[in-house]
């Protein structure tokens, strides 16, 4: 069979669903995201379908399929298991000139979906010659190539820039790349080091993401720039500015997630101010990762329903610190500390002082997520003591709270 493959613009166009399960399901969501104007005609739906028409995305017709739910549609997808019902849409649509896409029957159908994997502006669609399974093993395929980079992407625009001026050709990405596994980036992560002309890393970013980068890459360690941390920041903001304003794609490689106490911010507003064109691809923080890494949730059903999340760089009472430590002593959630390791003693004495009970469960991991991790658990009154003993280092994250050992098991 011969087939003449084409991508529809459905924005704003009306594409039929009969059937409201696990099929449509699946399908809804692509149509959503490509801008149709998608009516369901099933007597009931599947819960996601129904959150998706109490949201107002999608209409529904709660009842049987007739031909009269045709006028209108530019396509007609047919998520139905029942021959003589879907073979009723088919008959229906024929005569109207819509195209039937059928799950039932592919050789009934007048349309096939492809597999299709998604990489910014790219789309890849495989039609696998009546092999559903054929399309998706070369989709995979192709779609790890795209992911790793062997197949390049380069040149092409991604998201919609935060500031696009006319000048520039170039633009800056700011990429969270995880808490330390290099497989913890996002796919949307990698796809932008494969671009990437120029990436500025930091020291905590996982070093295989670094010896994947082709040669022809530049690679600035930010780490290694002199002068103290407030002029490499600006030094780190000068080489944003004017790697993008040469025209290159831009990668600023950062530990965690960008905004979650790695100046991303100042960085982004930097780019903003120099009229540079400029994206952010949020990352995993090691706030959630590193207790998740080590078994502690930071919240659960019961025990805690907040968590906090705050910088442990300055010790409890400095005159530079905006963290309330009193206060945080009073809540009764989950407290989770980074760049704390150092000031450990000093904040679990103003914690245990401001009304924290010495019993409370605390833990400390070091470098989640990678080989060298390491965990210790123990108790508000004792952590400090026991890591220093444990010649625990940074980076390590500090969790305080009763989900410390929620998850354990014991025979």
């Amino acid at each position: 069979m011969n087939l003449y493959p084409l991508g529809l613009r459905l924005d704003g166009r009306r594409v039929l669903v009969v059937g409201g399960g696990a099929v449509a399901t699946r399908r809804v969501p692509a149509l959503l995201d490509a801008g149709a104007d998608v009516l369901v005609v099933s007597p009931e739906l599947t819960p996601a379908l129904h959150g998706l028409v109490t949201a107002g995305r999608l209409g529904w017709r709660q009842r049987r399929f007739q031909p009269g739910d045709l006028d209108g549609a530019w396509l007609v997808q047919v998520a139905v298991d029942d021959p003589a019902a879907a073979a009723e849409v088919s008959a229906a649509a024929e005569p109207r000139r819509v195209f039937c896409v059928r799950a039932d029957d592919r050789t009934e159908a007048t349309a096939w979906t492809p597999a299709v994997t998604r990489h910014g502006p790219v789309t890849v669609a495989v039609l696998g010659g009546g092999d559903p399974q054929r399309a998706v093993r070369v989709r995979d395929a192709i779609d790890q190539r795209l992911a790793d980079g062997t197949i390049p992407v380069a040149g092409t625009v991604g998201t919609a820039p935060a500031t696009a001026g006319p000048g520039p050709t170039g633009r800056v990405v700011l990429v969270g790349a995880g808490p330390g596994d290099p497989e913890l980036i996002t796919v949307k992560g990698r796809r932008m080091l494969a671009e990437a002309d120029v990436v500025v890393a930091d020291r905590l970013v996982p070093g295989l993401l670094l010896d994947e980068l082709p040669a022809r890459v530049e690679l600035v360690d930010a780490a290694k720039i002199p002068y103290g941390p407030a002029a490499a920041q600006e030094e780190i903001n000068r080489i944003l500015v004017d790697r993008a304003r040469a025209g290159s794609v831009v990668v600023r490689l950062k530990g965690g997630d960008p905004y979650v106490f790695g100046r991303g911010g100042e960085e982004l507003l930097a780019c903003v101010e120099a009229g540079v064109p400029v994206s952010v691809v949020p990352g995993v923080s090691s706030s959630v990762a590193a207790p998740a890494a080590a078994g502690i949730p930071v919240t659960h059903r019961g025990v805690a329903h907040e968590f906090t999340v705050v910088s442990g760089h300055l010790p409890p009472g400095h005159q530079l610190s905006l963290v309330d430590w009193p206060a945080l002593a009073r809540l009764r959630g989950t407290l989770v500390v980074l760049m704390g390791l150092k000031n450990l003693p000093a904040i679990a004495e103003t914690l245990l002082a401001n009304g924290r009970g010495a019993d409370t469960p605390a833990a400390v991991v070091q470098e989640a997520t990678t080989g060298a991790q390491r965990a210790l658990t123990s108790t508000l009154g004792a952590v400090a003591g026991e890591a220093a003993a444990a010649g625990l280092r940074p980076p390590a994250v500090v969790v305080v709270g009763d989900v410390v050992g929620t998850l354990d098991r014991t025979d």
